[in-house]
């Protein structure tokens, strides 16, 4: 089953990008760096009368798990088929800390390299809040419809916990739908990760989620 978009996953309408503002759609919100005129009349500019020339309007990008206005250069090489590699697709999802504790790399909010011989197989990492499910919802579209690096194989979702306690059932059924197109990995809250420590006994999720990277890389190096 296909990933629907954000606005059938959310009953929400995507923002377009305002042409010359550089304005971005982040978690359904439209955000505009400071240097661009925000409320008020925008300056007018005198420019001669016959010699301007109108710039082409370019098309806004479509999302992909990068660094906002960094172009990708076109990589050479292959991806390896070594190790395991842990893709955010949010900022503060917890694939720094999973890194820690159960090996592999992490390659922040982008796709692997091939140029830098970087893992083939890669675990999208996001939270349980809803503008991290979103989040999850476009990284996992860009994949369905092949924007990402070839020879990529996507082994899971983890979901980690953004508070104790049971999810909202809106959060519920948006994890629903998301495990129908990907395996997923539930980690619950674990307080000690949070203030940066490590916990004297991890939760069975965790456990079973370590047998799955051991099993795909079996020579990885973690830190308990």
């Amino acid at each position: 089953m296909p990933v629907t978009p954000d606005a059938a996953v959310d009953g929400e309408q995507p923002v377009a990008p305002v042409p010359g503002r550089h304005s971005y759609t982040y978690f359904g919100k439209k955000i505009t760096p400071a240097h661009a005129p925000i409320g008020g009349p925008v300056p007018v500019v005198d420019r001669p009368p016959s010699s301007t020339v109108a710039a082409p309007e370019v098309p806004a990008p479509r999302w992909q798990p990068h660094q906002p206005g960094a172009a990708a250069p076109a990589p050479s090489g292959r991806l390896s088929e070594h190790g395991i590699a842990w893709v955010s697709a949010h900022g503060g999802c917890g694939a720094t800390t999973l890194t820690a504790v159960l090996g592999g790399v992490d390659l922040g909010c982008r796709w692997p390299n091939a140029g830098r011989h970087e893992p083939s197989r890669v675990f999208l990492v996001a939270r349980t809040h809803a503008q991290g499910l979103r989040a999850a919802s476009r990284a996992l579209n860009a994949v369905r419809e092949g924007r990402h690096p070839a020879g990529m194989e996507l082994m899971g979702l983890v979901l980690v916990a953004d508070a104790p306690g049971r999810l909202p059932r809106t959060l519920v059924s948006r994890v629903k739908v998301l495990r129908s197109a990907v395996p997923v990995h539930r980690i619950p809250w674990i307080a000690p990760w949070r203030i940066g420590r490590q916990a004297d006994r991890l939760p069975r999720q965790v456990a079973r989620l370590e047998q799955r990277v051991r099993a795909l890389d079996p020579g990885g190096s973690r830190s308990r």
